[in-house]
Order: structure tokens, then sequence, then C-alpha cells
């Protein structure tokens, strides 16, 4: 899920860099949702890894 993010994010550097605006803001928001997702499963991952180890 975090290549996806990072994938979408070089994607909204490029559409900037080629000045697509629209697109370039619809790629960053859709980064921003794929990393926060990504940060939510990494700590209940490690949430739980706590929990079996005791």
């Amino acid at each position: 899920m975090l290549h996806y993010a990072i994938v979408f994010l070089v994607i909204a550097l490029i559409a900037a860099l080629f000045g697509f605006g629209g697109i370039a803001a619809g790629a960053v928001s859709i980064a921003k949702i794929l990393f926060f997702v990504f940060i939510i499963m990494a700590v209940v991952a490690f949430v739980v890894s706590l929990g079996r180890r005791g």
C-alpha cells in the first residue's frame, strides 16, 4: 500500500511539472489517503504483534 502511495505521489509531481493542476491535486489526495491507511494498518499490526508476544 505504501508503494501505491509513492506511485501516486510521483504521478502528482510529474503532472504538476507539466502543468496539469487538477490531475496533480487528485493524485496527491489519493496518495494522502493511501499513506494514512498504511500508517493505521502498520500501527494496528504492531499492536497486535505486541499482544501475541505476551
